[in-house]
């Protein structure tokens, strides 16, 4: 029996193992889909679940149930490309026919002193809920700072607003506002929501070492205080990408050809925030170059020869807690409470699989 070892159950991976289950496979072909967890996280809404406006079961989606795919839990810590062989924690190694690489990104902290120890993440549904608890634990009135101002900083931002009203909430960035890489129109918008909502904003901070209740910038010399530090200024594909000693773009992306292979291994996939796209990394992504992945497979095993189209986003979401929102769609900036309600409806669809 020859398989697929999908390596992460995020959007990619899920895209891909949805796609093929329903395409049909050849009957001597398998799936094993690995993750840590024993459900798809939609990370894209980890944000309300660190401010606790929803329960981490509103979080979860159920990995497909078919005869033709094997779910295995666990950590991957090594992958041989000359072998074909997967090292997952608890297991013994795993073979594979094909590979995907899925297993998404990590926080960024810029070479900044103690922001790994003392700063709180997203990135992961378990530390996602660690941030929650730490949050909600802050006492009434006490100081969250939200270093990095692009969309999770300002999601998290807006959505503890609403959760705790008693909190003073600040966001920090290194640009001169927030929202630095969308247009003034957004920029001013959510500048005007976060004053309405007593949301500090703080611009042209560049920090230079964390430390707990304590965040030292270098181009004042200030030092700013801080009851919670919570780390949305960027990210990077994770630690076992970063080790491998294959071409990579200047993010630490590896690098792929027009099919998602690498170019050295063309059994191996690369989808998602691992992958060098010309695009911001996003779900919205993964699940597109996902389903194009699919269509590889499918024809190679068809014996045809695979043909992509460009991948072409639909636009870009962001929330201002439950009632307000902004976005992107094609080229025109859309502000207040549709792109919220688009938002909503988008994530009801990814809930049932429905793209």
């Amino acid at each position: 029996m020859r398989n697929v070892v999908i390596l992460g159950g995020g959007y990619g991976g899920t895209a891909i193992a949805n796609e093929l289950l329903e395409k049909g496979m050849p009957y001597d072909v398998s799936i094993v889909l690995i993750d840590r967890m024993p459900f798809q996280g939609l990370k894209t809404e980890y944000y309300a679940l660190a401010a606790g406006t929803v329960s981490d079961l509103e979080l979860r989606v159920n990995f497909p149930i078919d005869p033709r795919i094997k779910l295995m839990y666990g950590e991957v810590t090594d992958i041989n490309m000359e072998t074909q062989l997967i090292h997952v924690d608890g297991h013994d190694p795993l073979s594979y026919e094909w590979l995907v690489i899925g297993l998404g990104c990590t926080d960024k902290y810029h070479g900044i002193e103690g922001a790994e120890q003392y700063a709180n993440s997203i990135q992961t549904f378990s530390a996602a809920r660690h941030t929650y608890a730490k949050l909600n634990d802050v006492k009434p009135y006490g100081q969250v700072t939200i270093v990095g101002g692009g969309l999770s900083g300002v999601e998290v931002a807006s959505e503890l607003r609403e959760s705790r009203p008693d909190l003073n909430i600040r966001i920090l960035d290194r640009g001169a506002k927030v929202m630095s890489a969308f247009p003034g129109k957004l920029q001013d918008f959510v500048a005007e929501w976060f004053m309405e909502h007593h949301v500090e904003m703080r611009g042209h901070i560049s920090l230079h070492k964390v430390e707990p209740g304590m965040l030292h910038d270098s181009n004042s010399g200030e030092v700013i205080h801080t009851d919670i530090t919570v780390w949305t200024a960027g990210i990077q594909p994770v630690e076992l990408v970063q080790r491998m000693n294959l071409p990579k773009d200047n993010t630490g992306r590896l690098v792929i050809n027009a099919h998602h292979q690498l170019p050295d291994y063309n059994n191996v996939y690369v989808v998602g925030d691992c992958a060098a796209l010309p695009l911001s990394p996003s779900g919205q992504a993964a699940g597109a170059q996902g389903k194009q992945i699919a269509e590889v497979l499918s024809a190679i095993w068809q014996g045809k020869t695979p043909r992509l189209g460009k991948i072409k986003l639909k636009g870009v979401l962001g929330s201002l807690g439950k009632k307000s929102g902004f976005g992107i769609m094609g080229t025109t900036p859309i502000m207040g409470r549709v792109p919220r309600m688009i938002k909503s409806g988008v994530l009801w669809r990814s809930k049932r699989h429905l793209g």
